[in-house]
């Protein structure tokens, strides 16, 4: 099997940091400069920073920023209508994604393109669109610096990070600069798990390959796509002129409770952190003819059919998995898969955060859920491409179950595309802690 990462030598890559002129280094990516934080207080997001500091870092440029209703500050107003009345800064568009912008749309919509009516800037709809669509939006909005500042929850097939991709695609393509206020990752940052993409499954929940739970904030993807990827992109031209503005006072083991910030709803089946801390595993239900609870209070918590009974809880409190314990639960969906049916299966009731591997976790209860309904169990689809494939990155997992295998050999036949992609993300994380 061909291997999924490319090594290369660190790229020198002229990066532009705040106050400071061009930077030419060989550690990508370099921080913006930023004001020292006081003693005590929360955690400052990479958008705090920049604002603290003057908007020195896009000072004299045109701005326009990629964002959802997760773009914030302290005071809970969004960072479009913050820049927008600060004349220190000149915003003169913005761009939503998957959801739309202001977030009124649900799992594969958006809002198009319309004018903001609070903030005044057009905004222009990327989801759907090639790089070379949303370069010709930075070129209409004639833009000078594009700025990413979207909340990520740490999966390889939450779509907002191959906006990113796209949105630096683009920014290469238009020649302007790209500048991402970084946020810490809500689910902790310590390590990596999980199958890796392969390219030839490449889709827009997996454009690259990176591990299925990545174990990096957005900054540090942003370096690595600029560093791993885009030099070898024939649409991207090259790499993009990139910054970060870094957050301050974060440790890779935080969770998102503990770092202070608000947690404002990234997605409409992303209510809680608690939901973010399981969907790197439970998302791959949605590959298969289980409810991954979409349609109730608790997606991606709640998994279930109605063909499941009570053994299933049964079978996986009996495994002994570190950190969750599964209780016995029916539900009905009102929307999505078995809506208005009702479902027999479990909820996930998440321990101890550190010793939960929610991947292998999944896998587990796929490979139970095989054995006890062998008549009723199938994968989403019938046919290739199977979406197991795209949410997995190749057939390595779906091949793996149909044959028979428990879930370590399931799990062993990642481990040594994990540990490739791991040596490479470490040259690119920039925030001290445990790093696997």
């Amino acid at each position: 099997m061909a291997r999924p990462i490319q090594r290369r030598s660190l790229l020198r890559t002229a990066l532009t940091t705040a106050g400071a002129g061009a930077v030419v280094s060989t550690a990508p990516p370099v921080l913006a400069s930023a004001p020292s934080p006081q003693a005590g207080g929360g955690v400052l997001t990479g958008f705090d920073n920049l604002a603290l500091d003057g908007y020195r870092l896009v000072a004299g440029q045109r701005v326009g920023l990629v964002s959802n209703p997760t773009g914030i500050v302290e005071d809970l107003r969004h960072e479009v209508d913050v820049m927008a009345g600060d004349s220190r800064v000149d915003l003169v568009a913005a761009f939503g994604p998957e959801h739309g912008f202001r977030g009124s749309a649900q799992a594969g919509g958006s809002e198009g393109s319309y004018v903001d009516p609070r903030a005044g800037v057009p905004v222009y709809d990327t989801y759907g669109k090639t790089p070379a669509q949303i370069a010709g939006f930075f070129r209409a909005a004639d833009v000078e610096t594009v700025m990413f500042d979207i909340q990520d929850v740490g999966a390889r097939f939450y779509t907002y990070i191959w906006t990113m991709y796209d949105c630096m695609v683009a920014a290469a393509l238009a020649g302007v600069r790209f500048v991402v206020p970084d946020r810490p990752n809500p689910i902790s940052a310590t390590a990596a798990y999980g199958p890796v993409m392969h390219p030839q499954y490449a889709s827009f929940v997996g454009r690259k390959a990176i591990s299925q739970q990545h174990g990096m904030t957005v900054g540090e993807l942003a370096g690595l796509f600029n560093g791993e990827f885009l030099p070898d992109d024939p649409d991207a031209r090259g790499q993009v002129d990139l910054a970060v503005s870094p957050v301050r006072r974060w440790r890779r083991s935080m969770y998102g409770e503990e770092t202070g910030q608000p947690w404002v709803m990234p997605s409409p089946n992303m209510p809680r952190i608690e939901t973010a801390v399981v969907y790197p595993g439970t998302c791959l239900f949605e590959a298969t003819n289980l409810s991954e609870g979409r349609g109730t209070t608790r997606p991606f918590e709640l998994i279930g059919a109605p063909y499941v009974d009570h053994r299933w809880a049964e079978a996986l409190n009996e495994r002994g998995l570190s950190g969750v314990a599964f209780r016995e639960a029916y539900f009905a969906p009102t929307s999505s898969k078995h809506a208005g049916v009702t479902c027999g299966g479990v909820q996930l009731h998440v321990g101890d955060r550190a010793e939960l591997d929610v991947i292998r976790t999944a896998i587990t209860m796929i490979v139970a859920a095989r054995d006890l309904y062998p008549e009723d169990f199938a994968w989403r689809e019938t046919t290739a491409p199977f979406w197991i494939d795209r949410l997995t990155g190749s057939d390595q997992v779906r091949r793996a179950i149909d044959g028979g295998a428990d879930a370590d050999e399931v799990v062993a036949g990642w481990q040594g595309e994990l540990a490739e992609f791991r040596a490479v993300r470490e040259r690119y994380l920039l925030y001290p802690g445990r790093r696997p």
